[in-house]
Formats: structure tokens, C-alpha cells, sequence
């Protein structure tokens, strides 16, 4: 096997102490290790997808939402055997690659299947390679700056197999590779087992609105504090009458900058860690949002937010929320998380509702308490449950980090290349 770069000593930051004295990782060429098969789609896809069960399952990137650990077990959609002919079949325990939209991404599949040509296979890896490692390897960010800087400093929204085939990938023995796949597998679960935490909590604070809140038809909720019991029916409003909805700034791409002096909030970094771009501009005091303002986005994964932290702009997709007099604002920011879980359960065109209108929001009928004693008593209810929540996902921030670092110490670092 031919060498790259011999002359780079290539030893990772962090080694278990079994290994210190094991010398260097061998490092090569993708191409001289593993082999890529690229998937294939039978068109028109319609006709050939299928919701008989015995279908065979039909893989697709968005599919990746189910995946845990990147291990993926279940997919939305299968195809007909006659269209499985005429694409590429995979099975339970092989590691496929996106090469589109979260490019790079490697999974390995808990199920049979067939898999589009947004995906590759690997193949012919199993003599170089613990599974488990090549798994974590692949994921970490030592890929993903190779396949950034292969792409010539681009956006890259998708990689070739010439990218994918001339990334370097580092080899220790197969003993070092198996104790360092367990140790980060060992860490997976755990950031998984707080996930699934997670999950519940919010089950449990979902199960305690639809009770705090009057159902379909009802004045009154199923759950009612003592003291309020004789306090009457809760009254019908529209959301538009008891809140005002300010729309944020729409950037260009050449407006959204790596540095500045104020971080642009977009729908990313709403609900997740996305990367953050920030903006040199000055703009009225309405298109920034601070600690404790009301913030709903509107688009994707909608659903109102409580904003904690420094001065940002917030984003086209993003509203700031104001709550007029006869709400309590904590309680209007739980009211909008209740009456968000009816709107996702709405369809339109038997498509899921994937983003509202300014109108909709506005005219969206809701009901409230006559009282703000009692809004605040269900605010103050659902707020214990949304600091254990809030609690819980900074957790997982930590851990999923603290594993980052791990990764960077565990594999050498890019710039040894």
C-alpha cells in the first residue's frame, strides 16, 4: 500500500496507556482502504413507492431524523420489489454515507433496504478497519474539514466521490481502534439515555398542558387550582388581541458575516447549536431581541422561545412576541407552546404544516383565563417543569461538546496534514 505524506508523524493528542508506546498511525488515501457504491433511484420514484408492508424500505436523507447515535433503524417510505431491482439494496449492519445535504454524515443501518443516490455504501473495509471506530472517525469534525477544504473553500452543499475517495483516513491497530470506538460508543449512550430523558420530560409537560388548558369545546381545564375553581369560564381570544407579533430582518447571504458585533439568531439557532453568523448593522431597537424577550419562529420547527442571553438581531423567520396588559407573558409563552402542538397537529393538503403566517398566528383562536392570578398559577406550574427541561438539553450541550473534545484529542488533528 502506498503511503501519503511519510514524513508526518502522526500521533493523536490523547492515547490510552496500553498504546503510548505503539508509535505512529499509519494514515492513507480514503480510496486505499475502503470502496464507495453510490445509490440508485427507480423513476419516477412515485410510481414505484408503496405502502404494502411486505415493500422493501426505501432510505432517504430525511430519514436521518430517526437515527440515534447514527445508528438508523426506521425510514417513512418503502418501494415496490420491482423498484428495488432498479436501485441499490443494502443490509442491516452496513454504513452508508450522505454525499447531500448533511454531507458526510456515515450511518450504520439497523434494517434492510434501499438507498438513493444521496447516499453511498462502504464496502471492503472490514481488513483495515474496526466498524465502530470507522463509524466515529467518519462523523468527526478531521472529515469534515477535509471534505470543506477538497471542495476549494466553497459552500459545499454535496460531495463527490473523488472528494469523499481523497480524504486521509489515520489507521491505528485494530486493539486501539476497538478501545477507542467503545470508549466514545460507552459515551454515546449515555448523551443518548439523557436524550430519551429529555423526550420524556417533554412528554410529561405536553400531558400537563392538555390538562392546565380547556380541551376542544371546553371554557374550562381538566386541572384547575382550588382557589380558582369558582373563578367562571376562561374567555375566547385571538392570539393577534392579547399579543403583538414583530417581524424580524430578512439578510442576504453577503449580509451574514463569520464576525461582528451582534449575532444574527436564525431558525438554526433557535432550537439547536447551529453555527452563529453575526451582523455589523445598525437597525431599529424592534429588530433586536434581549434576555428575557418573548421570541416565536414561524418557520420549520416552530414553536414560541424564551430568549436567554446577550443582545442579538433576530432573523426574517423569527417574530418578538409582546404581550399586551391582560396576559401574563409567562403565560402567554406557554399558551403559544400549547396552541403550537394544535397547529402541528393541523394539515394541510395531508402534508404536515410546516410553517404559519403572520394572519394565521394573529387570527388563531385561543381561550385564557379572565384572571392573571390564574395565568401566572399555570405559569409558574409549567415553568418548574421547563427549568428541568432547559436543564436537561444543556446537558446534553455539555456532554455532546465534552465528546467534541474528546474526538479532537482521540484523532490527530488536521493541521498535521
Amino acid at each position: 500500500m502506498s503511503k501519503v505524506n511519510e514524513h508526518i508523524k502522526l500521533i493523536p493528542n490523547l492515547r490510552f496507556p496500553e498504546f503510548e508506546d505503539s508509535g505512529e498511525w499509519e494514515i492513507d488515501l480514503f480510496s486505499n482502504f475502503i470502496k464507495l457504491y453510490r445509490g440508485s433511484s427507480p423513476r419516477p420514484i412515485n410510481k414505484f413507492l408503496t405502502k404494502n408492508e411486505n415493500g422493501v424500505n426505501w432510505i432517504k436523507i430525511g430519514d436521518t431524523k430517526y437515527a440515534k447515535s447514527y445508528v438508523l433503524g426506521k425510514v417513512e417510505q418503502k418501494i415496490t420489489i420491482e423498484g428495488s431491482k432498479k436501485s441499490t439494496r443494502v443490509t442491516k449492519g452496513e454504513l452508508i454515507l450522505a454525499n447531500s445535504m448533511s454531507y458526510g454524515a456515515t450511518y450504520e443501518l439497523q434494517i434492510n433496504g434501499c438507498i438513493y443516490d444521496g447516499w453511498f455504501v462502504l464496502r471492503e473495509y472490514a481488513k483495515s478497519f474496526n466498524k465502530q471506530y470507522l463509524l466515529q472517525l467518519l462523523n468527526s469534525n478531521f472529515l469534515q474539514q477535509q471534505y470543506k477544504r477538497l471542495a476549494a473553500g466553497g459552500i459545499v452543499k454535496n460531495i463527490s466521490s473523488e472528494i469523499v475517495y481523497n480524504t486521509k483516513l489515520p489507521k491505528p491497530s485494530k486493539q486501539e481502534q476497538q478501545k477507542i470506538a467503545a470508549f466514545l460508543s460507552n459515551l454515546d449512550e449515555l448523551i443518548e439515555a439523557h436524550k430519551q430523558k429529555l423526550e420524556w420530560l417533554k412528554r410529561h409537560k405536553k400531558g400537563l398542558m392538555q390538562n392546565h388548558f380547556p380541551q376542544e369545546g371546553e371554557k374550562v381545564p381538566k386541572w384547575r387550582f382550588p382557589e380558582f375553581k369558582d373563578s367562571g369560564e376562561w374567555v375566547e381570544k385571538k392570539l393577534g388581541e392579547i399579543a403583538n407579533f414583530i417581524n424580524g430582518r430578512a439578510y442576504k447571504q453577503d449580509e451574514l458575516l463569520s464576525e461582528g458585533k451582534y449575532r444574527v439568531l436564525r431558525v438554526g439557532n433557535f432550537f439547536t447549536n447551529n453555527e452563529w453568523y453575526f451582523s455589523d448593522l445598525e437597525l431599529d431597537e424592534d429588530k433586536y431581541c434581549d434576555n428575557g424577550d418573548l421570541l416565536y419562529a414561524w418557520s420549520a420547527s416552530f414553536g414560541p422561545r424564551i430568549w436567554k442571553g446577550e443582545k442579538v438581531i433576530y432573523h426574517y423567520h423569527i417574530w418578538k412576541v409582546k404581550n399586551k396588559e391582560e396576559v401574563d407573558k409567562q403565560f402567554l409563552y406557554n399558551l403559544l407552546d400549547y396552541e403550537t402542538l394544535r397547529m402541528k397537529s393541523k394539515t394541510l393538503n395531508g402534508f404536515a404544516l410546516m410553517h404559519i403566517t403572520k394572519g394565521t398566528i394573529e387570527n388563531w383562536d385561543s381561550i385564557i383565563p379572565k384572571s392573571k392570578k390564574e395565568q401566572q398559577k399555570i405559569a409558574s406550574c409549567l415553568s418548574s417543569i421547563d427549568e428541568i427541561i432547559t436543564a436537561e438539553a444543556e446537558k446534553i450541550v455539555q456532554l455532546e461538546r465534552h465528546k467534541k473534545g474528546l474526538m479532537q484529542g482521540l484523532f490527530p488533528q488536521l493541521s498535521a496534514l
